[in-house]
């Protein structure tokens, strides 16, 4: 015998789910001692299928003899409780179908807003709010894509002091559009493993030759089962619009061709890769810490460990000589650094003040300010990482 779903697929029928449903109508009351009694209704229940000689059975049709068969055994409140559960379940069925209605391929949508009803129960987060906004943004004939952004502007201009997780439901959404758009550009590149994408990244000449060098295919292999794509949830959507934007590696086209997850593991390998000792130990212990954000790096690090130009520092000082030649190679180190995420202070003592001599000429010196607005007008003009 065969259960059909509400979605028209078909299971293997399974008593054990019918006497957990009896269970937890049960336990919801607070009886936690009848787990015999939901054995013995189960039993039951499967008698009266069995009798129907019906090959496939609808659920809705299973979920009536539960209900019928905790009535006629006296277990009011239970039955009272399942039938509440069962009209939240259709209510909560009801609003992600509005929702579905504007996409075209429902499946990983409707998965994640299963998710997002069962983690954010609250009357808040209730998807027709996000339903009625998001009408307001999309059009007839768009894209699933676009009507998917639509959809993540929707539930972040949701967010409110009192109701904050529409950011995190935001980025939930974001997710779900950046992974379509990664497996496509994968599939592009003909990407099968973390090895293959490593490869090419680096023949692209945007992922440092340094890491495959120092790591084997099959240590590169065992460091990708390292990986937890479920860490991205951690995020939230102003968090992964940065990432985006800032840190995850692009081809020179233009295509982003790494996961959040593969960024991290990416520093991993680069911070690791002199360890002598454990070394695929050391990239496990640097991928956790850094993917369940226990432990952030400063944005050289971030951008840069895993590239070709792999400057990892935020901070430097220079003192600025007290001669042309001296202040321009001062500004010009400026420049080389912030290109590469790092910050400089420069010291300007040195330099003589405003109205000092040069070669003998009193007052001929215009001090310091001049100097010290062209450094603002390079650190401008070469912003970092820019």
């Amino acid at each position: 015998m065969k259960i059909r779903k509400r979605n028209g697929a078909a299971e293997e029928y399974r008593r054990e789910k019918i006497e957990r449903v009896i269970r937890l109508a049960f336990e919801s009351v607070g009886r936690s001692d009848a787990a015999a009694e939901a054995v013995r209704l189960a039993a039951g229940i499967e008698t009266q299928l069995q009798a129907q000689g019906e090959e496939q059975v609808a659920v809705e049709s299973i979920q009536d003899l539960v209900e019928a068969s905790l009535m006629v055994a006296g277990h009011y409140e239970a039955a009272k409780s399942f039938i509440l559960y069962r009209n939240e379940r259709s209510r909560a069925r009801a609003a992600r179908e509005q929702l579905l209605s504007h996409f075209q391929n429902r499946e990983s949508l409707e998965s994640t807003l299963k998710e997002l009803q069962k983690e954010y129960p609250e009357e808040e987060y209730a998807l027709p709010q996000l339903t009625a906004r998001f009408r307001s943004f999309s059009k007839a004939g768009q894209s699933d894509e676009t009507a998917l952004t639509s959809l993540i502007k929707a539930a972040a201009e949701l967010t409110t002091r009192d109701a904050p997780n529409w950011e995190m439901i935001a980025a939930r959404f974001w997710l779900l559009r950046f992974r379509t758009q990664l497996t496509r550009h994968e599939a592009e590149a003909g990407i099968t493993s973390l090895h293959d994408k490593l490869t090419h990244l680096t023949k692209e000449g945007v992922y440092g030759s340094y890491i495959l060098a120092h790591y084997s295919k099959a240590e590169i292999e065992e460091c990708e089962s390292y990986l937890h794509p479920e860490r991205d949830k951690l995020f939230n959507y102003s968090g992964l619009e940065l990432l985006h934007g800032r840190y995850l590696i692009r081809t020179h086209a233009g295509a982003v061709l790494e996961s959040p997850q593969e960024m991290f593991l990416g520093i991993a390998l680069h911070l690791a890769m002199q360890e002598q000792r454990d070394r695929l130990q050391w990239v496990q212990r640097f991928y956790d810490m850094l993917s369940t954000l226990k432990v952030t790096m400063a944005t050289p690090t971030l951008a840069n460990a895993r590239k070709p130009f792999h400057q990892l520092s935020s901070c430097f000082i220079d003192t600025v000589p007290d001669s042309l030649d001296g202040i321009y190679r001062s500004i010009d180190n400026f420049a080389q650094v912030s290109k590469y995420g790092g910050g400089m202070g420069l010291y300007f003592g040195k330099v003589r003040a405003s109205g000092s001599a040069i070669r003998g000429f009193p007052g001929a010196a215009g001090g310091v300010i001049r100097w010290i607005r062209l450094a603002n007008d390079t650190a401008v003009a070469v912003d970092q990482l820019g």
